[in-house]
């Protein structure tokens, strides 16, 4: 007989199963350490995130989900992942130039933030960066 209970926290959105019974401990303990992993690479990536969303915070004077949304469309324009978008905002505010086409994209962002915040349209932005 196996019996799995699901417990779930809506905070952090995991979903976590203990196994009884059937399942080898070898094989739970296998997957628990997979998923430490996994847990352990978000919450590295979420604290340049966050660091990256409070410098450009301050610097563009914006909400952090404003922040948030820059970062995400800086990311998606460059084919790149957010942590890595992230780290390179930071790293930049430290010294090291930011690459070429993430400087593109986050002009670009720039400009359609602020023609939104205007209350401009963000088309005349996007032709204008082109």
């Amino acid at each position: 007989m196996q019996r799995t209970t699901v417990l779930q926290e809506d905070w952090w959105k995991l979903r976590a199963e203990a196994t009884w019974g059937n399942a080898s401990a070898g094989q739970d303990l296998v997957a628990l350490r997979a998923e430490n992993d996994q847990l352990r690479r978000a919450l590295t990536g979420r604290a340049v995130i966050d660091q990256a969303c409070g410098m450009v915070m301050v610097l563009t004077p914006c909400s952090r989900g404003a922040a948030r949304n820059l970062l995400v469309d800086v990311s998606r324009q460059c084919g790149t992942r957010l942590p890595e978008v992230a780290a390179a905002v930071v790293a930049a505010w430290e010294g090291k130039p930011l690459p070429e086409r993430m400087q593109r994209a986050l002009r670009r962002a720039l400009r359609r933030f602020h023609a939104e915040d205007r209350g401009c349209g963000s088309s005349s932005a996007d032709e204008s960066s082109r």
